[in-house]
């Protein structure tokens, strides 16, 4: 074989060799993009739609009973369970409020929060609408869609009530999942916990009831 038909031999190989890292380059970008940016909105989407529709669902359930243990620890559970099962990939906000404190302790990306934000709602719509078609009209009408009605009419008292409630949420969240010198492999149970007990205490509230859902 000629030197020049050598050279081209070589050519060629190198080539196709520089060719095939371009492929695998540009299809690790693309699953870089995915894994960073789509797959986490995709997890906030899927756990609030089930963290929601366990909470409207025992909501429903509970219709026509004075207490709230039930809706509580649902919500609480529910809330649990999901973090452990997406907190590796989203960070399991499945909460505006909890994104939002996230990215003001530097938990996630500025670039992340709105779509964040919009799976979210669309995961909660998601679960309202399931649950409209899980229960039969009268147990959904009789609940309210699962909506807990107020019977105060001091709006600033509900108001700083929630903001309290929120506070005490966002705390755990940022401390316990977020913060590197305090977070805690039990980070997702705390959590639970938190709504847990923010729904009943939020549930009778001063002299006259407020019934709160808590989101």
């Amino acid at each position: 074989m000629s030197e020049e038909e050598n050279k081209v031999g070589v050519f060629t190989v190198t080539d196709l060799g520089q060719s095939m890292e371009g492929d695998m380059s540009s299809s690790k970008k693309k699953t870089d993009v995915f894994e960073k940016y789509v797959q986490p909105c995709l997890a906030e989407l899927f756990g609030t739609c089930l963290f929601v529709f366990a909470g409207c669902a025992s909501v429903i359930g509970n219709a026509g009973s004075t207490g709230v243990i039930q809706p509580a620890v649902a919500h609480g559970l529910a809330l649990g369970v999901m973090i452990m099962v997406f907190g590796q990939i989203s960070g399991g906000h499945f909460n505006p409020a909890v994104s939002l404190a996230a990215y003001l302790c530097g938990g996630m990306e500025l670039l992340l929060l709105v779509p964040y934000i919009l799976a979210q709602m669309l995961g909660g719509l998601a679960a309202a609408g399931l649950t409209k078609a899980v229960f039969p009209s009268a147990m959904y009408d009789d609940s309210l869609g699962a909506a807990f009605s107020v019977t105060s009419n001091n709006l600033a008292a509900v108001t700083l009530a929630e903001v309290i409630m929120t506070v005490f949420l966002t705390l755990v969240v940022c401390m316990g999942a977020i913060n590197s010198q305090t977070r805690s492999p039990l980070a997702p149970f705390c959590i639970g916990l938190t709504v847990t007990a923010n729904i009943l205490a939020g549930f009778v509230f001063g002299d006259k009831k407020i019934r709160i859902i808590l989101k």
